[in-house]
Formats: structure tokens, C-alpha cells, sequence
């Protein structure tokens, strides 16, 4: 064979042999991925692999995007390549139990049909058409739930969102939230009465109102919710004990003054314990709630007083604190999709002690300078000038809301306290219940996760809701509704925690940018700056120039020589610094393009620079060789 028809013959076979490979190793490494990006943004967590793991029956997704529309909006262009990456690895761990699709809700199309009757958003744009950007999953079942649309700012949580539609189609029974609260606006089912909060638990999850002598948490209870727990006994702290070593789930807003803890008007400070706490369990796990109030004068909201004439004012009360969305955890999913304040009531502060295989994650904080005010003057109508009259501001933030994780050990460890309980129920109800219980536990069967608000008034409608019939104008439902849905995850779910955005800014540039605005405004401030004292001084001299004829050509008229001088001079001036203006606009994104260009010229070129200095150096050296 000739060395020509040899290496031909080796050409076909390496090609042939190249495809069959990628052939047979795309199926098998179809999910394959090394991921370079410093967030890592394109590794799925332990969470979401373990829930794709555990599916016991297929899931269906439907990514409807309209990809023609979405080409006029770059950030959604964008975000729509990141849902539909973040759908393949999805698919591609699953083992065939997830299946993907995507559509394209073109108008009159049944794409389109269908993303309509699943109840997708139709976002009006700028054009004729309209934007869909959802996701449609349905299980073996039919059972269907829908993202109607995937906002580009909820990307931080995008994972979350995804996997948790998946856990609820594989398990779609609701889960079931028992409540124990001393709270009258609590003290339901949701189904009609009770605070727009429990209304809307109720329209996600089987609320089970505990009564005020239970004995038993039953089995089937996936969170506890504690809202004001003021009349616990120890045999039910022992219950609830119990219930976060066995399910690791709770949700606990305890105060010092809880004003909503009273029937009928929020103020009425009737109530019999108006402090909540959490007891032995709070002492065991090295949580300590204030005795005080907190007030916070930076976050204060405002309301209406009367002064000493009778006359209504306006004044920005202390202890009522709007925390807003900079005060958050911007990591935690329970915090980070909040884009309004939580109202808070004179809440509490929480402080935490070390307390091994346990961590303390602040979610909501004070502004930098709060105070704490006296129980007795918190608990009334407290006049906002009384509050500030005490108001003695301290070094450092406060702790309003946190987050408890990790390996918890029993309060008990030898049961409640011989008796303790017994006077509010009857010794018979309390062995039928004895009957029921599972067995003792001394630490925690899964990763426990407990929510911490030192609040209860912010579940009272009066403090976030329109009084004038309309919705919500802070997000305090938000903060429950974002808890309960967290914990109710499963240990799987629990564990996500929100995604750094794809979008990385530009550091450089940016450093850039600000320090080309910073320049430019100064300068531009101090020219206009002159251009107005010159301007003020130049119409002096005309009006001066004008008593004597000046504006009809009598240029000596009430005009010294100097004064004609400083004339000119001034109008040379204005020339001078309006174009002095004009070239620092010129020159104001100079730097900022500069570099720009560079670094496209950089990525364009840079790679096949590259590249052809390798292949000379390598050609040098097998030149070199040869000779």
C-alpha cells in the first residue's frame, strides 16, 4: 500500500472511529460537566440530587419560553439559556424519572393554548406579542403546579424553586402545619376567620390548631408552628422537645410584649402574659430573648399622634420598626426573595450562646444604633415622644429573626417534672396520650432546623395590612409563608440555600465607571459653579451698561475701562467653561470604553493569538530539530 492511499485509509478509519465514539459516549456522558465558574453556578447541590434520587414516580416539566419575543430583551434572553441548563442537568441525574421539554408559546399556537389553561403569565412587551417565561410540572397523576412566570430576580433561588415543584409533585399530599398559639387572630383552621396570614397558610397546607391542654402532637404533623407560646406547660415543651429531635421542623415567634397576644383592639394591654418565651428549651440551646423592646429609630415607621393643642401629627415611632430588605439575609431562602419590609411591633432581640453541633444564623437585624425601652412602656400606646425621650442607642445591630440548625439534645432528658401539666389536664388523658407517644429520643433523629422571630405582633393584620380594605403593603406574610414553605422541604430542600446571580459585575469596570462619575461631577459642579458667578457678575455689568444706552452700541456709557475689561474677560470665560463642559462630557466614559474595547479585543483575539503562537513555537521547534 502507498504511503499515499495509507494515509488516506487512516483518515476514513480515524474519522469513522471519532464519531462512533461520540456516538456511544454521549448517552453515558450526558451529564457529565466540569464547572469553573466561581460560584458554581452549574453544580446542582446535595439537596436537589438526593430529591431527583428519591423520585418514586415520573415528573413531567414544561418550559415554556417565547423565544422570538425574548430576543428583544438581552436579561431575559439570558436568564431563559440559564432555566434551560439548569433543566438538562436536572434531567440528566434523574435517570429518566424527570422528563424535560420546552415549548414556544407562539400567539394562536396550541404551545400557547397550553400555557394558558396551566394559568403561565402573558407579560405584555413593546411589541404585538406577548412574553411567556414559565414552567408547567405535572406528575403520573396529573397533578399540576406552575411557575407562571420565572422572574429574573428570584435567579438567586431558582434552584430551590425547581426542586421544590419536584418534591411536591413526587409527595403532592399538603403538609401538615399544627399550631400552638395563645394569638385569638391564630386560634383556627384558616378556612374563614383568623388573620390574612392563617387564611393563606391554609390555601398551601392542612393546618391543625392545637387546643390550649393537648398531650399529643399527632404523627402526621410536619411543622410546628408556635406563635406567643405564654401558657405552655413543661409536659407540652416536652412534647414540642420531642417533635424537633423527631421531624426537626418548627417555626417560633416569641415576644416580650406581645401587644396582639389581646382579644379585639391591639392595644388593649389586658392580656395576661403579654411575654412568650421559649422556656427550658430556650436555656438548653443557649437562646436568649430580651426583656425589653427593641426600637430602632432609623427603621421607625410613622403614626398619627395628637400634640398638646389636640391637633393630629405625624411621628415616626421607635418601636415599630420597618426592617427593610437591606437588613436581610441575602443567602437564606427565607429571606433573600423579600423585596418589601417586615413590620415589626416592639419586638424582642435575640442573643445566642455557643452551644455545640448547633449554629445561630441571624436572617433579620436592626439598623446600626437600636435601643432597648422598658417593658412597661412598650406594652401601652407608648407616645413616640416618650420612646425617644428613652431611647438610648446602642453600638450594634440586634437580632429580630435567626435561624437554628444542627444536632439537637433533649431538654428532658428525664421527661417533664413529676406533676408539672397534670393541673390542666386530667392524669387520665395524660396516660391515654402516654399510650400513643413514640419512644424517647436524646438527640436529634435529622439535621434539626428551627425559625426564631423575636415578634408576634407582625402576624396582627394591623400592623401590614391596607386598613383601607386593599392588600399587604409590607411582606410579613411573605416572611411565614417563605419559612413554612422552607421547612416543610424536607432535610433535602432545607439544606438549599439561595444562588449567587450568574450576571458577575465587572469590578474593574465598575471601579472605573465610579471614579470617572466622581470626576465628572466634581468637575462639572465646580465649572457650573463658576458659570453661575460669572454669569451673576456679567449681568451686573450689563445692567450697569444698560442705565447708559449700553445695549444700543454706547459700549463708555456708566462703563470704566476696567469694568469694559472684566466685560470681555467674563464673556471669554463663559466661552472657556461651557466648552470645558462639553469636552469632560467627552471625556467622561474615555476610560471606562477604553477598557471595554480592550477586553473585547481580548476575548475575540486573544484565544486564536493564542493558539497560532503555539503552533509557531511548535513549528520552530520541529524545524529546529529537523536541521
Amino acid at each position: 500500500m502507498s504511503a499515499r492511499l495509507f494515509a488516506l485509509v487512516a483518515t476514513g478509519l480515524s474519522i469513522a472511529l471519532f464519531a462512533l465514539a461520540n456516538l456511544w459516549l454521549q448517552p453515558r456522558l450526558a451529564g457529565a460537566r466540569v464547572d469553573f465558574t466561581e460560584n458554581r453556578l452549574f453544580t446542582l447541590s446535595q439537596g436537589t440530587r438526593a430529591t431527583l434520587e428519591n423520585l418514586s414516580e415520573p415528573v413531567d416539566l414544561v418550559f415554556a419560553y417565547s423565544s422570538e419575543v425574548g430576543q428583544d430583551y438581552p436579561p431575559v434572553r439570558t436568564y431563559a439559556a440559564r432555566v434551560r441548563e439548569l433543566l438538562t442537568a436536572y434531567d440528566s441525574l434523574s435517570g429518566g424519572m424527570l422528563r424535560v421539554r420546552e415549548i414556544d408559546p407562539k400567539p394562536f399556537s396550541e404551545e400557547e393554548d397550553l400555557a394558558l389553561a396551566a394559568g403561565l403569565t402573558a407579560v405584555a412587551t413593546d411589541g404585538p406579542d406577548p412574553l411567556y417565561l414559565g414552567l408547567i410540572g405535572t406528575n403520573a397523576v396529573d397533578n399540576q403546579l406552575v411557575a407562571p412566570f420565572l422572574a429574573p430576580e428570584r435567579e438567586p433561588a431558582l434552584e430551590y424553586d425547581v426542586t421544590r415543584m419536584i418534591a411536591r409533585l413526587d409527595d403532592p399530599a399538603p403538609p401538615v402545619v399544627a399550631i400552638i398559639t395563645a394569638l385569638p387572630g391564630l386560634a383556627g383552621d384558616g378556612e374563614e376567620a383568623g388573620y390574612f396570614v392563617l387564611r393563606e397558610i391554609a390555601k398551601t397546607y392542612d393546618v391543625r390548631p392545637l387546643p390550649s391542654d393537648f398531650v399529643l402532637i399527632p404523627e402526621e404533623v410536619d411543622i410546628v408552628f408556635l406563635a406567643h407560646p405564654a401558657d405552655l406547660n413543661a409536659r407540652q415543651w416536652d412534647l414540642v422537645d420531642q417533635f424537633i429531635l423527631r421531624k426537626g421542623r418548627a417555626l417560633i415567634a416569641i415576644d416580650p410584649v406581645a401587644k396582639a397576644a389581646t382579644a379585639g383592639d391591639l392595644f388593649n394591654t389586658s392580656s395576661r402574659q403579654p411575654r412568650s418565651d421559649l422556656g427550658r428549651l430556650g436555656r438548653h440551646w443557649g437562646i436568649d430573648l430580651t426583656g425589653q423592646a427593641v426600637a430602632d429609630a432609623a427603621n421607625a415607621l410613622p403614626v398619627e399622634v395628637l400634640d398638646e393643642d389636640g391637633r393630629a401629627a405625624v411621628l415616626a415611632q421607635p418601636l415599630f420598626i420597618a426592617a427593610p430588605p437591606t437588613l436581610m439575609d441575602e443567602t437564606d431562602l427565607v429571606t433573600a426573595p423579600i423585596r418589601r419590609p417586615i413590620n415589626f411591633g416592639a419586638p424582642g432581640a435575640l442573643a445566642a450562646a455557643a452551644r455545640e453541633g448547633l449554629s445561630f444564623q441571624p436572617l433579620i437585624i436592626t439598623g446600626p444604633a437600636p435601643a432597648k425601652i422598658p417593658a412597661p412602656l412598650a406594652i401601652g400606646d407608648a407616645d413616640p415622644r416618650d420612646v425617644v425621650r428613652a431611647y438610648e442607642a446602642g453600638d450594634a445591630p440586634l437580632v429580630l429573626a435567626a435561624r437554628l440548625s444542627g444536632t439537637f439534645t433533649t431538654a428532658y432528658p428525664d421527661g417533664p417534672p413529676a406533676g408539672e401539666g397534670d393541673d390542666v389536664v386530667t392524669a387520665e388523658l395524660v396516660r391515654a396520650a402516654a399510650d400513643d407517644r413514640p419512644e424517647r429520643l436524646a438527640e436529634s433523629q435529622v439535621p434539626g432546623e428551627v425559625i426564631l422571630i423575636a415578634d408576634t405582633d407582625l402576624l396582627d393584620d394591623g400592623f401590614y395590612m391596607n386598613p383601607a380594605g386593599g392588600g399587604p403593603i409590607a411582606d410579613n406574610a411573605t416572611l411565614i409563608l417563605n419559612a413554612l414553605d422552607n421547612l416543610s422541604g424536607g432535610a433535602d430542600l432545607v439544606g438549599l440555600r439561595s444562588r449567587a446571580p450568574s450576571l458577575r459585575p465587572m469590578d474593574r469596570v465598575d471601579r472605573l465607571r465610579r471614579a470617572a462619575e466622581a470626576r465628572f461631577f466634581d468637575e462639572q459642579a465646580r465649572l457650573e459653579t463658576r458659570l453661575t458667578q460669572v454669569t451673576t457678575r456679567l449681568e451686573e455689568l450689563q445692567e450697569i451698561g444698560a442705565a447708559g444706552g449700553f445695549f444700543s452700541g454706547d459700549l463708555d456709557a456708566d462703563l470704566t475701562e476696567a469694568q469694559r475689561a472684566e466685560l470681555i474677560r467674563l464673556r471669554e470665560q463663559i466661552v472657556d467653561t461651557r466648552q470645558r463642559l462639553r469636552e469632560i462630557e467627552r471625556d467622561y466614559r474615555r476610560g471606562v470604553d477604553g477598557l471595554e474595547a480592550w477586553l473585547r479585543t481580548l476575548n475575540i483575539w486573544g484565544g486564536p493569538a493564542l493558539i497560532a503562537l503555539v503552533a509557531i513555537v511548535l513549528w520552530r521547534r520541529r524545524a529546529g530539530a529537523r536541521s
